[in-house]
């Protein structure tokens, strides 16, 4: 290793601080936990390093502020790695939404609540009557989504879906009753005024042109959303990190109104391969380098054969990390690259076969049958 490569690479994994955008900004605690903490095994790319420099040298720069950012590539990619990875860079909380095809716009900006009677609750089924209550106590700082998450212990996206069945439930419930009613915001009304790193996953998926329409809206660098109870600006620090897979099932081209408001996009592919491995090891502890080496081959071909064929599945480093583990733990490399990689790409015969002899014309599988002799021998 040369003395630049040796520079880069401390350069690449000691980013401290150096790039907090507001670093006199005052956090509260709980703001403070949700900035994402880089683990031992995350390894600063090239991709990161270059987002951090653009987005620091013009932030102060008025018209020429970054502040939306594309990720664009295969799943796997690295591409919520590198949104969460921004947050940790910028000093930023993090917070994400993920779209989906019937999106409608109180998913945007929020939803309004029926308070419904305590007569009335208590007689509800327990999950609803324990969802509603820890409505109706928030203190507004976390969006209904967070607080349904905290309270019923389901994902974000069963969160969004329970949401709107507790507003057709209160509704159906407050029938003939004087009630008041409560603004519940989204999470990325929650992102957008108190200057959150927002991760946007998938907007391609989303079919209402308006629900795009007020997305488009809130990204104008001095935009605003219209809520029911106000309009909201955006705030100065407010960061829009839009992730989306290439030629994803379900997935359009991105809303070329979209595509226009964001400043900076990155194309992610597979890293290189000595970053693959570095990345490997540092998440599994396996240190053989010799076998890792094979598996990144292996990988690299594998997804290339994929894209030359338009087989839809890709062979990505969740795959390349998972793979790594089993033989870590003593399966065999051969027989668990079906299950940890060809599969997740294709189950389709004709497919794995085109894979199979990519693999064969270029010797690997051969070499993963001596590797599993060396293994076991060893």
């Amino acid at each position: 290793m040369n003395i630049r490569e040796s520079e880069c690479k401390y350069e690449y994994e000691y980013i401290d601080r150096e790039y907090y955008l507001s670093p006199s900004r005052q956090l509260t605690q709980v703001e403070k936990e949700l900035i994402w903490k880089k683990p031992r095994s995350h390894k600063v790319s090239e991709e990161e390093l270059r987002i951090c420099r653009e987005i620091k040298r013009n932030w102060d720069r008025g018209e020429m502020k970054i502040a939306n950012i594309l990720l664009e590539g295969d799943a796997g990619s690295g591409k919520t790695q590198l949104a969460k990875a921004l947050s940790a860079d910028f000093g930023l909380p993090y917070t994400k939404v993920t779209c989906f095809a019937d999106m409608d716009k109180s998913d945007i900006i929020g939803a309004i609540l029926p308070v419904i009677s305590a007569e009335r609750l208590e007689k509800l089924e327990s999950q609803d009557k324990t969802a509603l209550k820890a409505l109706y106590e928030n203190d507004g700082f976390k969006s209904s989504t967070e607080i349904l998450m905290d309270v019923l212990g389901v994902t974000r996206e069963q969160a969004v879906l329970k949401m709107k069945q507790l507003l057709k439930l209160a509704a159906e419930n407050s029938e003939g009753d004087v009630i008041e009613y409560r603004f519940y915001p989204s999470e990325i009304v929650r992102a957008y005024q108190k200057g959150y790193l927002l991760e946007i996953q998938e907007p391609t998926v989303i079919r209402d042109a308006a629900v795009l329409m007020a997305l488009n809206s809130a990204l104008e660098p001095d935009g605003s959303i219209n809520l029911p109870t106000e309009i909201i600006r955006r705030h100065p620090d407010f960061i829009a990190v839009i992730t989306t897979n290439r030629g994803y099932a379900g997935c359009r081209p991105l809303n070329e109104a979209l595509r226009d408001r964001v400043q900076h996009t990155e194309k992610m592919d597979l890293p290189a391969k000595e970053v693959m491995i570095e990345r490997a090891a540092a998440k599994t502890n396996y240190r053989n380098q010799k076998i890792l080496d094979m598996l990144a081959d292996v990988i690299i071909l594998l997804d290339r054969t994929a894209r030359a064929n338009a087989i839809k599945g890709v062979a990505g480093m969740r795959s390349f990390f998972y793979w790594v583990d089993a033989v870590a733990g003593g399966a065999s490399a051969r027989e668990s690259l079906y299950y940890k990689v060809i599969y997740k790409i294709t189950t389709d015969s004709e497919e794995i076969k085109l894979l199979e002899e990519a693999l064969k014309s270029d010797g690997l599988f051969e070499d993963l049958e001596e590797a599993d002799k060396s293994i076991k021998k060893n």
